[in-house]
């Protein structure tokens, strides 16, 4: 097990729930392909702090985290608790989003090959023709200045002024970027942007125009998938990745 620091509330146990849930998610993500290499991070605000954030370490692909390798950093690059750094652009970009906009208490970036895709053709990337699509309606931007790598703060600071009110961001020529208020929230919608992507380019392949919803409808929609009657849908579905980690990779807890 990799040996975390003794430091003050970073020791607690919401911490370590948080560490548990993030390791699960790199772990899922990681059996769905939804990561590349050793290049895509996932970030936390630590629970009860607003200087400091979970990310993964570099050299380590999804399929190797567990809660005790996740790094605790600040906005200054300093590793507070764990072994190893993170990389640089996983620092520049997850430092600056999470340090510019506070609603973003996590913040996954991954190049997940449906939605990247669709950062790399002209014109929005989703088409509103498919009903998991209308999840995200109203919610998503795309930033077109692609700048090369995020090696520095003014490109993590140009990236999340992009953001916007969006909670999901189409990084022309590189990724997307999902900002939620929980891991729970960003692991729902990352998980679903792919599957959205995913089907739009099946039908895209079929060389058939789309059919998009109508507005009024795809604006009901989202919004009932918004509020789902109060059912705690993301946190539910968090629950069931961790069951089938608990029984295929239950080192992710360590």
């Amino acid at each position: 097990m990799t040996t975390i620091l003794r430091h003050n509330d970073l020791d607690s146990e919401a911490v370590w729930h948080a560490r548990v849930d993030l390791a699960a998610c790199f772990r899922a993500a990681a059996r769905m392909g939804l990561h590349e290499g050793i290049c895509n991070h996932l970030s936390l605000m630590v629970p009860g702090r607003d200087d400091l954030f979970l990310v993964n370490p570099d050299g380590w692909s999804f399929a190797e985290i567990t809660a005790s390798r996740l790094l605790v950093c600040d906005f200054h690059r300093r590793v507070i608790a764990g072994e190893g750094v993170p990389e640089d652009t996983a620092f520049y970009i997850h430092a600056r989003l999470h340090a510019r906009l506070p609603r973003a208490r996590a913040a996954f970036h991954t190049h997940m090959p449906n939605a990247t895709a669709l950062t790399m053709v002209e014109g929005e990337p989703l088409a509103w023709a498919g009903q998991t699509a209308l999840k995200f309606y109203g919610r998503t931007v795309v930033d077109d200045a692609y700048n090369g790598l995020a090696l520095d703060e003014s490109e993590g600071d140009r990236i999340a002024d992009s953001v916007g009110d969006a909670d999901i961001v189409f990084m022309r020529h590189h990724g997307v970027l999902v900002l939620a208020p929980t891991i729970a929230k960003a692991w729902d919608d990352l998980y679903y942007l792919e599957r959205a992507a995913e089907v739009q380019r099946l039908a895209e392949a079929t060389g058939r125009r789309l059919v998009p919803v109508p507005r009024q409808i795809a604006e009901r929609t989202a919004e009932q998938m918004k509020h789902e009657g109060g059912r705690p849908s993301a946190d539910l579905h968090l629950n069931s990745i961790k069951r089938l980690l608990d029984r295929e990779e239950p080192e992710y807890r360590q």
